[in-house]
């Protein structure tokens, strides 16, 4: 196994040691904001009540609502002049989410991100070109130091434009894009719009996240853009992205447990669930001094995949996001997540990269309205084909989601498409 940091060779035995010692040291670390400082005390937590790493579950969780309100800094664990960096969420309604970064905080995260880029085949080599948006947000700044602590070329070049963005990468030959899962979809489409397919592109990798999506999402970009697509893990709460990667054998991604504790726990009871049962990710950090949190509900629905890697790390490794807990569309008392649909839709060959999901509300009933644009290829004056094909999404979507949709089949370019995160539900009802 080549590896960029040695805790990647580590073995479980020395990985849950390492834990332990962080957990307490991050205790003690965080008892110094005055959030914790109440909540160790009403809870009776202390550096020295952590016997075990089954003692984290006697930390009250932490929720987007305690950063909320703790709005501007009370989680912040270190005097303002320590604090080199922020990052927050858009707070378009109320307070945003903000974390503090102290230099320390983000030397180690660059060094995480740079780990999971060399994990799937990233060198210094590499001509890197980021495409993801810089400020306040989390991924472009985050993955831009991360390739440049591990030595690559970096090109900040940043979302949209997607005729700038096929001429730098033709231009300064990059080999690595990091990119999110919708807008690679829309730089396939555009490429093929100019006759080109995925051989056109120097890329051999794509370094793709930030948007919940399938394996057939997956299969389809590296098909389009003629590269290796590898899923990643990050939120801001826990940095942004560097939480967890796959590896070169794309079989679930790699939580970097030196310097997080990931849980998955029932979103209702917040008990443990088995490995291989989905629940929502709890997360903790280990290595940050600023703003330590612990035990926060990330609200994304996840599993421990069972067993070990063929990498030979002993990290454990989630599934991809399944969705998220507070997604959750409920539909004639079916409870239904977005990915379901999109897992059936992407499943045909026919169907083009666009869909929209839309709540209607028809005589006091829930309805499930689905918009699929199909390839050009496939949209033809044979109604009978059409048809056939619309009855065909039907079934297989009601087979997984048990409740039957009406499935709209409309021509590519038919619905709205954006160079950003693409808006997949719609919901109708409150306007009806």
């Amino acid at each position: 196994m080549e590896f960029f940091d040695k805790a990647e060779t580590w073995s479980r035995e020395e990985i849950e040691r390492v834990q332990l010692v962080r957990l307490r040291n991050t205790v003690q670390q965080a008892a110094k904001s005055p959030f914790y400082a109440e909540q160790f005390k009403e809870a009776g937590i202390t550096p020295d009540s952590i016997k075990t790493l089954d003692d984290l579950r006697r930390i009250p969780p932490t929720t987007k609502n305690h950063l909320r309100e703790q709005y501007p800094a009370g989680l912040v664990a270190v005097p303002a002049r320590d604090l080199v960096r922020l990052h927050a969420s858009s707070g378009t309604t109320g307070a945003p989410t903000v974390v503090h970064h102290t230099q320390n905080d983000l030397n180690s995260w660059a060094d995480l991100v740079a780990r999971c880029m060399h994990m799937v085949g990233v060198r210094p080599e590499d001509v890197f070109q980021n495409t993801s948006g810089y400020g306040l947000f989390t991924g472009g700044l985050g993955i831009h130091y991360g390739a440049e602590r591990l030595g690559c070329h970096t090109i900040p070049v940043g979302p949209g434009n997607t005729k700038r963005q096929i001429k730098f990468i033709h231009d300064f030959n990059a080999t690595v894009l990091h990119i999110i899962p919708s807008y690679a979809l829309y730089l396939g489409a555009a490429l093929e719009e100019e006759g080109l397919g995925g051989d056109a592109l120097p890329c051999r990798i794509a370094l793709i996240g930030a948007e919940p999506h399938t394996e057939e999402i997956r299969q389809r970009i590296e098909k389009m853009l003629g590269l290796k697509a590898f899923n990643s893990y990050g939120l801001s709460e826990m940095n942004g992205p560097g939480v967890a990667f796959e590896c070169e054998h794309q079989d679930g991604m790699h939580v970097w447990e030196d310097a997080f504790i990931a849980e998955i726990v029932n979103p209702e009871t917040l008990e443990p669930v088995a490995d291989g049962e989905v629940g929502e990710l709890v997360m903790t950090t280990l290595c940050r001094e600023g703003m330590p949190i612990l035990r926060y509900r990330t609200r994304d629905l996840t599993r421990f995949l069972p067993g070990t890697c063929a990498c030979g790390r002993r990290h454990r490794r989630i599934d991809r996001i399944l969705g998220r807990a507070d997604d959750m569309m409920i539909i004639k008392g079916v409870n239904i997540y977005p990915m379901q649909i999109e897992q059936i839709l992407m499943g045909f060959p026919e169907v083009g990269q666009n869909y929209v999901i839309e709540l209607t509300r028809e005589d006091f009933i829930d309805q499930l309205r689905i918009k699929v644009e199909i390839r050009d290829g496939y949209f033809i004056e044979d109604m009978r084909v059409l048809t056939g094909l619309q009855k065909a999404i039907v079934r297989q979507l009601r087979d997984e989601i048990l409740v039957t949709p009406r499935v709209d089949l409309v021509q590519t370019g038919s619905l709205p498409k954006s160079e950003g995160k693409a808006i997949r539900v719609v919901d109708l009802r409150e306007k009806e």
